[in-house]
């Protein structure tokens, strides 16, 4: 039956006609109305123009005419009131759809034990408590290797003194008595002994065998479950838990091991698997009745340990609860391999825990902001068992049981926990004051949290999506890592150039990808080790982990390689039907355990889906199967429905775009929660090599595919955010919606013909064609000096800024003369100073780093320094001031005796860019010379640095001597050697005008502005008080709970451990030498290798941020990586210039001397004879009481004891490279250049450890000899991998500076070298360093920490000091109060 066209224009007549003539014949004759309107005109022509028109109509469909262009609203309709359904009907929802299908719950086959319903229950009714630290109280029995071997192993190939696990078998006593003593103390849940029972960490011990990982495992369980049961009978109402403890193990699957090669990994993700699979299966066969996996500084080893879990569960039949719990590893709120606690999360939370928590590394106070953050994101129960506070010094734990749970109750106060327990210093006096605590809480309320997609990399990524316009909440998926997707990443990959491929993955990150999808589908890669080593590489990489990955391949061992490396939540690409139900059940199941979102492409056993119907069936096929039977999230289930191109010529392609957008919308509603996803290159591939046609399309699709709800596409991100929809070409974008929504048969051609006409290289939201120049929406780069157009005022601020110092003497004098500004002071005071409020805004933002503050200070000095000259004349004919204002007068000194001022240049700068006078008097600077300036220049406030432990107590005399003035300025304290526990005890006391500590630089502006704040400073100093005296009573506390061995006891445990020097092990090696050899004008070349260049970046307050710390990884660091690779290309330039014009010289001298110990000392001889002494070298003793059985050591005890008859020797060294230095820097003072005279004070600093470490390679290889075959690499050294040591006078193995003077004397230093003491033993040049050398294998570093009066009495009387001088020297260390 012919159609009605009563409602056609005369374009759909002509296009319906030429396409169907006959129907369109029939439609004329039957449309009655027309014939009664025009009856006589129809009369009479109709012989003619009936049989006409249909000749003609049938002659045009037999000449394959094109139907006319059929116009849409133009945007402009929009504003005329059409509607978005009336704009574009083709792609809107039909009517009569059928109802959303109800879907079955899914049952776990793996059924439950009973202890998921008492735990569940009393965790709503009360806060649990879980035992404390397993190690801290093992330390306590002092157990002897014995102890630990038994009888079991009593012959085995390797000591096993600290393994703790063991002893659930040697001395199952110990392990009962402290579980028992936790059961007591209230604790609800204790864990197992088996935080190391794997066999990877039992590798360390050679007990690596599957029998003895399974008996200590079951051994451990089994005694945890009897203690609990013993406990339980007494008190039915209060059940007790035995938690099988499973530990991280001692390696990790998503940092390298080796620096050069960050893909590789120390073990592989099936291994750890394996471990934790056998630890669990005897863990349960021993009876545990959950499992707490634990400490987990790598989430990637937990989500294996999860996976074993599950696979356990699975054969087994039944599940118990599974703890997990995470390990933030300092303030910064991350794992050790880097993921914030919510990212952690979303990588756990597929795993379904009964709760989730944080353990061990921080304190209480420092886990609350953590804790927080879990108790809100997670939807189950969420406890958490912190340290004994943070580690004192010696890495022991000082806070008691009372403290802990004061610290603690804000848990419990703010709802956050369901269990909270102790973990490192932590006992069962702690645990019985956490119960305590608890008892009178309720527990947190378990909610509910909203139901999106969570993914995560090293940040969490929780897809939330705007409903009314999924545009705005689109998912950019990265494809430039896929090798089908990016030439460039093939061949890179294809030519094993994996850094440039991981330069491509930053690239898209930076460009605005939130996933990066990666695949290695190609005939010429081998595709599972291709995406094993660029996962871990990216992995590696954490401004690319930062997000998630989607693993991307065809073939699944291929994307399980990848998901088997990524800590984070992935979104693995992907399954289908292809294969049967079997194997889509199989390996969704396998997707599910990895703890992946999964895409599901529409594919069945019949083919690929291409029409709307055939894409919304498989998909809901799919859903159905994964909902029901997999028990898969459905905000995890991502659909493919496949995006085919278009515009290829071929009439069944045409409506692929319009199928895929009215699919994405029908799948969405069938099946809730799902996602739509979708390859979107795939759409123009016919149009690939004309960049503005194929972005076009890209655009416009995912307008109309995100209007219709698609979440997500494999994209070029870049283009993807560039191409906004409603700024492309309008005429473009007509040509290509036509063909996207298949308006017209020709559309096709349509499009090639003006495709034909563009420039192939221009973009489309800003079109060229063939032939023309670049419009208005060209860009080009900018030029590099466009700044320099600027007025000049606006140059010098931008050179301020940016510290170009090119300009700026130029730009300084055009301001002088050009009219603008009346005096030199208005300049300074107007764009300076404008430009310099920027620097120290930026600066305190953390947007700029302490290397451009300084340049920006350089440009400032020059500038001013070119004003200085016509400020003075002005001022001589005047009278006027020719001051500018300023925020404040600063004086700063390096206090008496101490010549570092490094760190003093620094601050003195900062606060300069902060607009503060800052009057720096030097170094070695007498109490008195401060005094006096600081009344000289009515200073607001002082500063003083010091870097050596004497210099603490010039600071002392320095406060009291201000207080003797009545002096009412702050004082402002900082230096190496400074801390706010000194400052706090020695220094506040000791002057009332406010004494403040100061960390760095960038502490330095905050805190002397609010000192010069009216308003503010009293307040904040009486804070600053109150804390400080909170830290004298919480130190002479300390003092008092802290005990020590006298002088005497603590020499007996030596003794008891004596080496024995004649034993071939420990015989001295006889030195090339004795006597001293100086080392004059070394080569600076010579050392450039033996860099650590950590330091260097330290003292510009450069630091990276996991896993990008230290030198090299620091360039990488997302922050300050950038700053910090500039400044060491700056530093590579000076240190050359330094090294062509010989500026410094690098001096030493070292020396071997016939020596033997004589109790705490070591005397020197003059000879081989040994007769003659003619030095003696003083030791300090340990005396602080310690936690293990080992000798309270001194240095001495590494030097052959005289009475032993075995000939031992002393070697000694000092060197320098400050020859030269003064000069070099007074050049960069005089020129006004700060940033260039801290440069080289830095890499004196350096060059003088690099040559020292020289030196004492050269001593043990060559001068001395002990070890000849020695080979290591800088980075080796750099560790302290090699024989002997180099301890220094004044630091921790020996804390009395006055040694050196022995060291002088001896040697003659300062006439061999030219390096000096000053009066506190300070080294002049400061570039200087100087030590002792001890050769045996037994010497070791250690720290002497604190003594009592009994040691400071006779080392005075050994040294020929007076008792009160002796004090002065050591105070730093002194346990008391002199």
């Amino acid at each position: 039956m012919a159609p009605s066209i009563a409602g056609y224009t005369w374009h759909d007549a002509y296009n319906f006609a030429i396409v169907n003539p006959g129907q369109a014949s029939a439609a004329i004759l039957l449309a009655w109305p027309l014939f009664i309107a025009f009856a006589a005109v129809c009369v009479v022509l109709s012989p003619l123009v009936f049989p006409g028109a249909m000749l003609v109509a049938y002659v045009l469909n037999k000449r394959g005419a094109q139907p006319v262009e059929k116009p849409r609203p133009k945007a402009v309709a929009a504003g005329q009131g059409a509607s978005y359904a009336e704009m574009y009907p083709e792609v809107q929802p039909k009517a009569n759809l059928s109802p959303v299908p109800k879907y079955a719950k899914w049952v776990d086959p793996v059924k439950p034990t009973a202890a998921f319903d008492v735990i569940n229950k009393i965790m709503k009714e009360r806060i649990m408590v879980i035992d404390g630290a397993m190690g801290t109280a093992v330390q306590k029995y002092k157990l002897s290797e014995d102890d630990f071997r038994g009888e079991r192993y009593k012959n085995h190939t390797h000591d096993l003194k600290g393994n703790n696990d063991c002893l659930v078998i040697t001395r199952p006593d110990v392990i009962e008595e402290i579980h028992n003593a936790y059961l007591a103390a209230g604790a609800d849940i204790i864990e197992t002994n088996t935080f190391n029972s794997t066999m990877i960490s039992q590798a360390d011990y050679e007990l690596d065998k599957k029998e003895e990982v399974y008996l200590l495992n079951k051994t451990a369980a089994q005694l945890a479950k009897k203690c609990c049961v013993e406990f339980t009978k007494k008190n039915p109402a209060k059940p007790r838990f035995a938690a099988g403890a499973v530990g991280p193990t001692n390696k990790t699957l998503s940092v390298s091991p080796s620096v050069e090669n960050p893909a590789f990994r120390g073990c592989t993700y099936d291994e750890i698997v394996e471990a934790y699979y056998e630890q669990v299966e005897a863990l349960i066969d021993g009876g545990v009745d959950v499992l707490l996996v634990e400490t987990i500084f790598d989430t990637l080893n937990a989500k294996a340990a999860m996976f074993a879990i599950d696979m356990f569960f699975e054969k087994w039949g039944q599940k118990i609860p599974v703890f997990v719990s995470g390990t933030i590893v300092d303030n910064s709120g991350r794992t050790l391999s880097g993921q914030t606690n919510e990212a952690f999360w979303n990588s756990m939370s597929h795993a379904k825990p009964i709760a989730i928590g944080l353990n061990c590394a921080l304190g209480a106070k420092d886990m609350v902001p953590y804790i927080e953050n879990l108790s809100r994101v997670a939807d189950c129960w969420v406890f958490c068992y912190p340290n004994a506070g943070l580690p004192n010094a010696m890495g022991g734990y000082d806070q008691k049981g009372a403290e802990m749970a004061e610290d603690c109750r804000v848990f419990p106060d703010e709802g956050l926990i369901n269990a909270i327990g102790g973990c490192c210093g932590t006992t069962d006096e702690h645990i019985k004051c956490l119960a305590d605590m608890v008892a009178t809480y309720k527990p947190r309320e378990k909610h509910d949290v909203p139901d999106i997609m969570r993914l995560s990399g090293l940040e969490p990524f929780n897809y939330a999506p705007n409903e009314k316009d999924y545009r705005k909440t689109f998912i950019n998926l990265g494809e430039r890592c896929n090798v089908a997707g990016s030439t460039i990443f093939k061949k890179a990959i294809v030519d094993g150039n994996y850094e440039k491929a991981l330069a491509i993955a930053l690239k898209q990150v930076e460009n605005g990808a939130h996933v990066i999808d990666v695949n290695m589908d190609d005939g010429l890669i081998d595709g599972e080790s291709a995406m094993t080593r660029f996962v871990n590489l990216m992995v590696s990489e954490p401004d690319v982990s930062k997000v998630p990955f989607m693993i991307d391949s065809s073939k699944f061992h291929v994307v399980e390689a990848g998901l088997k490396c990524s800590q984070g939540k992935c979104i693995m690409n992907s399954i289908s039907l292809k294969g049967g139900e079997e194997e889509f059940l199989n390996q969704a199941k396998i997707v599910k355990r990895h703890g992946a979102a999964v895409v599901v492409m529409a594919f069945d056993e019949e083919g690929q889906a291409a029409t709307e119907a055939e894409k919304v069936r498989i998909c809901c096929r799919a859903y159905k199967l994964l909902v029901e039977k997999v028990g898969f999230n459905p905000q995890d289930i991502i659909f493919d429905p496949n995006i085919l191109t278009i515009g290829t010529g071929m009439e069944e392609h045409n409506n692929y775009g319009v199928d895929f957008i009215n699919a994405t919308r029908e799948i969405k509603r069938l099946c809730p929660g799902c996602k739509i996803s979708g390859g979107v290159s795939n759409l123009a591939f016919s149009f690939r090599g004309n960049e503005p046609v194929r972005r076009a399309f890209h655009s416009a699709f995912l307008y109309h595919a995100c209007k219709a709800g698609m979440d997500m596409g494999i994209v070029n991100a870049a283009q993807v955010e560039e191409d906004v929809y409603e700024k492309i070409d309008k005429e473009l974008l007509e040509y290509v919606e036509d063909v996207l929504l298949n308006r017209c048969s020709n559309a096709t051609e349509r499009m090639l013909e003006f495709a034909a006409t563009l420039d192939p290289k221009s973009k489309p939201t800003a079109l060229r064609k063939k032939g023309a120049e670049g419009g208005a929406g060209t860009t080009k780069k900018d030029d590099a000096k466009a700044w320099r157009n600027q007025t000049v005022g606006k140059r010098l601020e931008h050179a301020l800024v940016k510290g170009i110092d090119e300009f700026c003497i130029a730009d300084t004098e055009e301001c002088r003369t050009n009219g603008d500004y009346k005096t030199p002071l208005e300049i300074i005071e107007g764009p300076l100073m404008d430009g310099m409020n920027v620097v120290g805004d930026l600066f305190g933002a953390g947007k700029m780093f302490l290397p451009q503050v300084i340049k920006s200070a350089r440009v400032m000095k020059k500038s001013v320094g070119h004003l200085i000259p016509f400020m003075e004349e002005e001022k001589r004919l005047n009278g006027g001031s020719g001051e500018a204002s300023n925020a404040g007068v600063f004086l700063i000194a390096t206090v008496k005796g101490d010549v570092h001022d490094i760190g003093k240049n620094i601050v003195a700068v900062v606060l300069g860019c902060n607009n503060f006078k800052v009057i720096d008097i030097g170094v070695m600077c007498p109490k008195d010379k401060i005094i006096d300036a600081l009344k000289e220049h009515n200073a607001d406030i002082c500063g003083l640095s010091g870097l050596i432990t004497p210099s603490l107590d010039e600071m002392v005399d320095m406060a009291k001597a201000m207080e003797a003035e009545g002096m009412k300025i702050p004082l402002l304290i900082g230096g190496a050697t400074t801390s706010k526990m000194h400052t706090a005890v020695k220094l506040a006391p000791n002057y009332s005008g406010g004494v403040v500590h100061v960390l760095d630089a960038s502490r330095a502006v905050p805190v002397a502005q609010t000192l010069m704040d009216k308003n503010k400073r009293g307040e904040y100093l009486e804070d600053i008080n109150e804390t400080y005296a909170e830290m004298r009573e919480e130190f002479y506390a300390g003092l008092e709970d802290r005990k020590y061995l006298t002088i005497s006891q603590a020499r007996d445990t030596a003794a008891k451990c004596a080496v024995d020097f004649k034993s071939p092990e420990h015989t001295p090696v006889t030195p090339q030498f004795t006597g001293v050899k100086a080392l004059v004008d070394v080569p600076i070349a010579d050392v450039i290798d033996y860099i650590d260049w950590n330091p260097f970046f330290q003292v510009w307050q450069l630091r990276g941020r996991y896993p990008n710390r230290g030198y090299p990884k620091i360039f990488n660091d997302e922050t300050v990586g950038a700053e910090a690779k500039k400044l060491y290309e700056e530093a590579q330039r000076m240190l050359k210039s330094i090294m062509d014009n010989k500026r410094l010289k690098l001096n030493g001298i070292i020396g071997f001397y016939p020596a033997n110990s004589v109790g705490d000392d070591i005397e020197v001889y003059a000879d081989e004879s040994r007769t003659t002494k003619t030095h003696t070298f003083h030791t300090l003793r340990q005396q602080a009481e310690k936690d293990v059985d080992e000798p309270y050591m001194a240095l001495s005890d590494f030097i052959a004891p005289k009475d032993s008859g075995v000939k031992d020797y002393l070697g000694m060294f000092v060197a320098t490279a400050g020859i030269g230095l003064h000069e070099l820097t007074a050049e960069f003072k005089a020129a006004n250049d700060d940033y260039s005279y801290i440069m080289a004070e830095a890499l004196a600093d350096r060059l003088a450890e690099a040559f020292a470490e020289l030196m004492h390679e050269k001593v043990r290889k060559e001068h001395w000899g002990y070890a000849k075959d020695e080979k290591f690499n800088c980075e080796d050294l750099l560790k302290v991998k090699y024989q002997g040591i180099r301890p220094a006078p004044g630091y921790p193995s020996q804390p009395d500076h006055t040694e050196k003077a022995t060291m002088w004397d001896l040697m003659k230093v300062q006439e061999e070298i030219g390096v000096e003491l000053t009066e506190s033993f300070a080294m002049l040049p400061s570039a200087s360093v100087s030590g002792l050398y001890f050769a045996g294998k037994c010497s070791q570093y250690f720290n002497v920490g604190k003594i009592t009066a009994d040691q400071v009495k006779e080392y005075a009387d050994r040294k020929g000091q007076d008792f009160k001088t002796a004090e002065k020297w050591l105070s730093p260390i002194l346990s008391y109060e002199p």
